[in-house]
């Protein structure tokens, strides 16, 4: 019963936030309900597809207002959307975002998250359909230190690094291409 009420939750937590989408913009296949896309014509310039990527994105904003979700981090879900839309095999990407500054907000667990700003995390649903597509979610701990912000109110879903300096510095020598917007 839990889990037929937990994966309610999480449709209508996908629906509420495709909602706010433009018209014309399609999320999936890779994250479901996350990452709107635009049809673009065929031969765009895009990805090849015969290839494997190691991409990282570097996140320290939020947004204006606790209930709406990090569009920063809607868009990696927008990236692999629109790569295996254009072909890219899903598993040809490896996928990294690394998070500071006052972005730390959206990576709380929904009780922490209640807790601080008295509604549920709107980015839950999200991190979630990123941790399935296997993107890793890297936060600085120097951040998590200086902000307060204890191992316990993070989701499962993050993995603590020393620094987001430290995770760059590793993930380019790994061959990371660093998408820097």
């Amino acid at each position: 019963m839990r889990s037929i009420i937990a994966l309610c939750f999480f449709c209508f937590s996908a629906f509420l936030a495709a909602a706010d989408y433009p018209p014309g913009a399609e999320t999936g296949p890779v994250v479901e309900g996350y990452g709107p896309v635009f049809p673009v014509e065929k031969g765009a310039f895009a990805l090849a597809n015969d290839r494997n990527y190691k991409v990282r994105k570097d996140l320290s904003s939020t947004s204006g207002s606790v209930d709406e979700i990090n569009r920063g981090i809607d868009s990696v879900a927008r990236f692999l959307n629109m790569q295996a839309r254009a072909g890219t095999p899903p598993d040809s990407l490896e996928m990294a975002l690394i998070v500071h500054g006052a972005a730390i907000k959206d990576l709380l667990t929904d009780a922490a998250y209640r807790k601080r700003f008295g509604v549920d995390n709107p980015n839950t649903g999200l991190l979630a359909g990123l941790a399935d597509a296997g993107v890793t979610l890297y936060l600085c701990g120097q951040t998590a230190a200086a902000r307060g912000f204890g191992r316990d109110e993070l989701s499962p879903t993050v993995s603590m690094a020393l620094s987001a300096m430290s995770a760059h510095v590793q993930l380019q020598g790994e061959g990371y291409a660093l998408i820097p917007f």
